[in-house]
């Protein structure tokens, strides 16, 4: 959506979805987190691979090994002279119109010395690194600290992954999910770690006034623990974490009950929380997107403000 208002600035992708893809056993991966209704050259661009690996690099951004610097400048000419030869084709086309906008950014991508630079965790002393958190999370929320900072970037860090015996969320109490203990000793320390370092160190920056740091899911955990010794999905009542880009912190907006089980008082919707983003951006939310089929959808439902205790 920032894309679509406000377009790219600069070598970045305007969106980077890291590190991997949401659930890889899936043939296609969950679709929130793509384009949508704004059609597929809006999707983000996917880092698919390991930021915590030693030998992290990210595939897609480099041109392979054996082919030079020479033979990717001419191959992108042989593609000019061929898109010339068929214009009349991409003037009617959307598809072929799409793809090449596509490649105009692969290439963008695979020649600027600012994006490579951008996404090489090497350049970030190792204490740096260490504070962040050596773990997907942590280094996601490192590498999102860099992109930001090289242009307009939506950056999307997922904590951990929601799949089988993997160290997540998702702890239902019995195998092949994580043991409740995680939440303390794992993936509650691994968020804390990765999350208030990105903070101080784009307040360090000045970068916090003009970026925001959002924390959230789509849902809660029960407030009781489940037969397995696990909690189970809750959508009735759950927390989000928002800071800088135009958000007063140091507050908390309403409560729950004793348990967590429902709203106590303020009760927040999850378009309240999209109203307050749009309004944070700039982003008039009674704004209507056009679809690529011509459907026109606004951008936050009639009836849903933004959440004015939040805003500066």
């Amino acid at each position: 959506m920032l894309r679509f208002e406000k377009g790219p600035k600069g070598d970045m992708p305007p969106n980077v979805f890291a590190p991997l893809h949401h659930r890889p056993t899936r043939r296609k991966p969950a679709s929130w987190r793509y384009g949508r209704v704004l059609g597929k050259g809006y999707d983000p661009f996917v880092l698919n691979a390991d930021p915590a690996d030693p030998n992290f690099k990210v595939p897609d951004l480099l041109p392979p090994d054996y082919i030079s610097a020479v033979r990717v400048d001419r191959r992108r000419s042989w593609r000019q002279m061929i898109d010339q030869s068929v214009a009349y084709f991409e003037e009617s086309n959307q598809d072929s119109k799409l793809m090449d906008a596509t490649f105009n950014q692969a290439y963008t991508l695979m020649t600027s010395t600012k994006a490579r630079e951008a996404f090489d965790l090497t350049q970030e002393p190792d204490d740096v690194r260490k504070r962040y958190g050596m773990n997907r999370f942590g280094q996601g929320c490192l590498l999102a600290r860099r992109a930001g900072g090289e242009g307009r970037a939506f950056c999307h860090d997922q904590h951990v992954r929601d799949r089988f015996n993997e160290i997540t969320w998702d702890i239902h109490g019995s195998a092949p999910f994580s043991p409740i203990s995680c939440y303390s000793e794992l993936v509650g320390p691994m968020f804390d770690n990765g999350y208030s370092s990105l903070l101080e160190d784009l307040s360090k920056t000045g970068l916090l006034d003009t970026t925001m740091v959002l924390a959230t899911g789509e849902f809660g955990r029960t407030p009781r623990i489940n037969p397995a010794g696990g909690r189970d999905h809750w959508p009735q009542c759950w927390t989000v974490v928002m800071a800088g880009g135009g958000i007063k912190g140091g507050q908390v907006v309403g409560s729950s009950d004793a348990i967590g089980a429902a709203p106590k008082d303020q009760p927040v919707m999850p378009a309240n929380i999209a109203a307050t983003i749009y309004k944070c951006l700039g982003v008039p939310i009674d704004t209507i997107l056009k679809t690529p089929q011509g459907r026109e959808v606004r951008v936050v439902d009639h009836g849903f403000e933004p959440i004015n205790d939040l805003l500066i």
